[in-house]
């Protein structure tokens, strides 16, 4: 009979038969052993301590991998080879040497490897260039195994698409994981690896974490490399990062990661110090507005409100002043304005695409992806350009704001994980319905990305059905430092890795 300890593992015996030619069967179970109890820093002191190795660590990361993903399908890409080649050639010292790492399918490259972007109409991509971030993050040390799923072109706050078909919850299989870094959300979830590599142009990092019960903070814009293609993701909304188990693994992440590249156009203020040393200090009295009521004045589930209201509540007993308040932002301005930046760069790339390889965008886009591109073949330069200013006026009006306030609390998402086929992109009805319901879904996490602030998901809550419930606090511009001060804190006083999902359930 297997335990419920083997399940969530994914190393049954059943799990462990898949695995490919390698480190005997006792190294794979020590080494699922090991991914069970440990965040990423501490698989990496395992290493450094020769109590693991990366081989053992890989084969118990594939072993699961291969086990859960037919269940809950985060998998985009398998670099099993690439991995092994890496571990082989021999690690570079770093702060996560020999641990395994996923990286997103979108807009993140290994030169001569598999990129598909979750889109039928990149099949078979395969990148000419080996992105920034991704160097720096095998400089870190980490081992990568794969790419996990995203909505085509990440461009809805669910992992469907087409191509590689539904991310599901690990809490519960008929629920989104989340979107667009839903497989990275629902590959961590479900015991993997206990962080992955995330973006976020609309809330990406946030609403899997939400959704999945994780930590996932959306730095500054411009705190991350994006490059060498492009230094810039839809005119500044999109940042890479990663969603975590821990703060203090997002923390090292952001340290081993961030800095601007050749040719960045802008770029966060440096820290004074190490992003994981503010875990070690207080974040002082902070003020906090508490915003309940979504921009767009759409509803709000009460369970997310009260989820918001207990961390509040929990903000309160540790110090903080609390108040309910919210910025003053022309909601539907910003909203065309995010169109009007992100429509016109889709529509570029679908041309661009079409003209390198002859395909047609209509046989294998899907409605929705098309929709944005008819929308951005629309626009003027005039509509770009004012769309930047729209920006630009709330990035100002939030910073005036937050002169007030050191950081703004409200529900990430305005209601628990949704049932698959609410929001992906064939929804069977037009752009003019599609659009305010994935919006109603996701209302607070957007103002971020227009304004570059850093904002993070915390797992605090959960609904009445045992789903996640994120809360989310929102910091000044270039001050991820007080948000992981902060973050620390709340972990301490309420802490959240022993909460997981019961795989034997489902």
């Amino acid at each position: 009979m297997v335990s419920r300890r083997d399940v969530v593992a994914g190393g049954s015996a059943a799990a462990l038969t898949l695995m490919g030619a390698g480190a005997s069967a006792q190294a794979r179970i020590k080494g699922s052993d090991m991914l069970d109890g440990h965040d990423a820093l501490g698989l990496a002191a395992l290493v450094k301590s020769r109590k693991s190795s990366p081989n053992e660590l890989l084969d118990a990361a594939i072993a699961r991998a291969e086990a859960l993903n037919p269940r809950f399908n985060f998998m985009a890409q398998k670099h099993y080879d690439f991995a092994r080649a890496a571990i082989a050639k021999g690690l570079p010292n770093g702060p996560f040497t020999g641990v395994p790492w996923l990286l997103k399918d979108l807009n993140t490259y290994i030169a001569g490897e598999l990129t598909e972007g979750g889109s039928r109409f990149y099949r078979g991509n395969r990148a000419t260039v080996t992105s920034e971030l991704v160097n720096r993050h095998m400089r870190a040390g980490f081992v990568i195994f794969g790419k996990t799923t995203t909505p085509e072109f990440g461009l809805t706050g669910t992992t469907e698409n087409k191509l590689t078909g539904d991310t599901r919850n690990p809490w519960n299989p008929a629920h989104i994981a989340g979107g667009s870094s839903g497989g990275a959300a629902a590959a961590v979830a479900a015991g993997v690896i206990p962080a992955a590599h995330a973006t976020d142009g609309g809330g990406s990092i946030r609403i899997p974490a939400s959704c999945c019960g994780l930590f996932g903070l959306k730095p500054s814009r411009g705190r991350v490399p994006m490059g060498p293609l492009r230094t810039e993701g839809w005119g500044g909304l999109s940042t890479h990062h990663a969603i975590t188990r821990s703060v203090r693994d997002s923390a090292a992440i952001l340290d081993a990661t961030h800095g601007a590249e050749p040719g960045s156009r802008y770029g966060a203020p440096s820290p004074a110090e190490s992003f994981l040393a503010q875990l070690g200090r207080q974040p002082g009295q902070l003020r906090i507005a508490l915003m309940l009521r979504a921009p767009s004045g759409s509803p709000v589930d009460l369970q997310c409100i009260e989820a918001a209201r207990a961390a509040a509540r929990l903000c309160e007993s540790l110090g903080h002043h609390v108040e309910e308040s919210a910025p003053l932002l022309d909601i539907a301005a910003l909203g065309g304005a995010s169109f009007a930046l992100m429509a016109p760069a889709i529509a570029a790339d679908i041309a661009d695409r079409a003209k390198a390889t002859g395909l047609n965008p209509a046989e294998l886009l899907e409605p929705m992806t098309l929709a944005f591109a008819e929308i951005g073949k629309s626009m003027s330069a005039m509509d770009v350009a004012r769309a930047n200013n729209t920006m630009q006026t709330a990035a100002v009006a939030v910073a005036q704001f937050m002169q007030r306030f050191d950081v703004i609390l409200a529900p990430t998402l305005a209601t628990p994980p949704l049932e698959l086929g609410r929001i992906n992109l064939s929804p069977g009805v037009s752009m003019q319905e599609w659009g305010p319901r994935v919006a109603a879904f996701s209302p607070f996490a957007q103002t971020a990305n227009w304004t570059g602030q850093p904002s993070m998901s915390v797992p605090l809550g959960q609904s009445r059905e045992g789903l996640p419930i994120g809360v989310m606090f929102t910091g000044r511009y270039g001050e991820e430092a007080l948000l992981f001060r902060l973050a620390a804190q709340l972990e301490k006083a309420q802490p959240w890795a022993g909460r997981r999902p019961n795989l034997t359930t489902i």
